[in-house]
């Protein structure tokens, strides 16, 4: 159904369509009033220029900061305490302590004893599904489902899309390329000194013990006597091999089978007669007279003719129009087609612009790097000069002691004159 729109006058909805063609809108033609369309102005990126002047270097951290002079920790831990007993260990538990174990006899089986014994006749009285049972071959039922066969098409194949008819090509205007800022190396010469080597001063105190126990082998002089608890305790016992029952031999019966079976000796063939049935003998009375289908219903009820009722229709009260209808719609009718322009792409231009200038490969690690002098591990040397010998522990690791200038006494760092050296 068509959308419908209220007739406030007569209180009724009448169609769009219906409206739209007694109470026509504006023409657009008339009543549009175009625009002046201007084009949006294209802004020039400017030009980076970097900031002139030194860059101050100087935080709040190294103005406002003041050294303080620190204590070293005093630990809080208190002493470890080390309970030992002189006593000898219990090994008794209390369950071997206090249990005393009774004798208990064992229950005899109340179960009696029952000897299968198998049958001596056959049985062969067939079932009835052997009887009644008539094997049939099997029959499979046709199948409705089409081939699955492809269908070739006899229309060439058109390679034309809409993108190859539609498309065109717009020309970018060239990309703008930032000039490259030239590499001017430091005057300064570069000084490899970090802020831990410039601010940190050693504490004052001695070195550091190793709280780590000295790995010394426990021995002992007495001699080990190889005999555990178990060994002391258990006491072994003489056990019987249990007895190995031995299978009884196969002896086969003696004389002839019997392939009777009790239904076939025992059974008495019976002449029998058919049932008589119990039902009682019908008492009907056979007439020749042609039978009455009248009843009392078809007699005193009399069908009368009947028609079908019209359907109440309401009056219309618009008048259909009269005429040819000629499918023309406002907008065919008053449609000026226009050429479409289409619109400018702002995209620069993907095109790589080659560089004449040559390439710098120089960096601050090529230009300012001093090589240092490699210093050689003193455990590499059987006497290492500079140090002097100390002892030799029991794992064979000797010690040695570095001598060490000492500093001025204005200078605060404490640090210690022999250093422990280990090869």
């Amino acid at each position: 159904m068509g959308k419908t729109i209220y007739n406030g006058d007569k209180g009724d909805f009448i169609s769009k369509r219906y409206f739209n063609r007694y109470f026509p809108l504006p023409q657009f033609r008339s009543d549009y009033l175009p625009y002046d369309i201007v084009k949006r102005p294209f802004r020039v990126q400017e030009e980076y220029k970097p900031k002139t002047g030194e860059l101050e270097l100087g935080t709040t951290y190294k103005n406002d900061y003041y050294a303080h002079e620190i204590q070293p920790v005093t630990l809080v831990r208190p002493l470890e305490r080390k309970h030992i007993t002189g006593g000898k260990l219990d090994t008794i538990p209390t369950y071997q302590d206090d249990y005393r174990s009774w004798e208990v006899q064992r229950r005899e089986a109340v179960k009696v004893d029952h000897v299968y014994h198998p049958p001596t006749e056959k049985f062969g009285n067939p079932t009835t599904f052997q009887d009644d049972f008539v094997p049939r071959e099997l029959n499979p039922r046709q199948s409705f489902k089409p081939l699955c066969v492809p269908r070739l098409s006899d229309v060439p194949f058109d390679s034309t899309t809409s993108h190859r008819i539609s498309y065109v090509a717009h020309h970018l205007e060239p990309k703008f390329v930032k000039s490259k800022e030239e590499y001017k190396p430091s005057s300064q010469p570069f000084e490899d000194l970090t802020t831990h080597r410039n601010d940190f001063k050693g504490l004052p105190g001695p070195l550091a013990r190793s709280c780590k126990p000295e790995n010394a082998k426990v021995q002992s002089s007495d001699h080990f006597s190889g005999v555990t608890e178990f060994q002391d305790r258990f006491q072994p016992w003489l056990v019987s091999l249990p007895e190995a029952r031995k299978s009884k031999e196969y002896i086969p019966p003696q004389g002839n089978m019997d392939f009777n079976s009790t239904s076939h000796l025992h059974y008495v063939k019976h002449e029998i007669s058919p049932a008589i049935p119990i039902r009682p003998i019908s008492n009907a009375r056979r007439t020749s007279a042609p039978f009455q289908g009248n009843t009392t219903m078809k007699e005193d009820f009399k069908a009368w003719a009947s028609s079908r009722r019209e359907i109440i229709k309401k009056q219309q009260e618009i008048p259909k129009p009269t005429g040819k209808f000629y499918d023309l719609t406002t907008f065919k009718s008053h449609y000026i087609p226009h050429h479409i322009v289409p619109a400018q792409s702002f995209k620069p231009v993907r095109v790589v612009l080659p560089n004449s200038a040559h390439f710098q490969d120089e960096t601050m690690y090529r230009t300012e790097y001093t090589p240092k002098k490699q210093e050689i591990c003193p455990a590499n040397y059987t006497s290492p000069p500079g140090y002097i010998y100390v002892n030799t522990d029991s794992h064979g690791h000797k010690f040695f002691r570095q001598l060490i200038p000492e500093f001025s006494e204005l200078n605060s760092n404490h640090v210690p004159k022999e250093v422990a050296v280990v090869s």
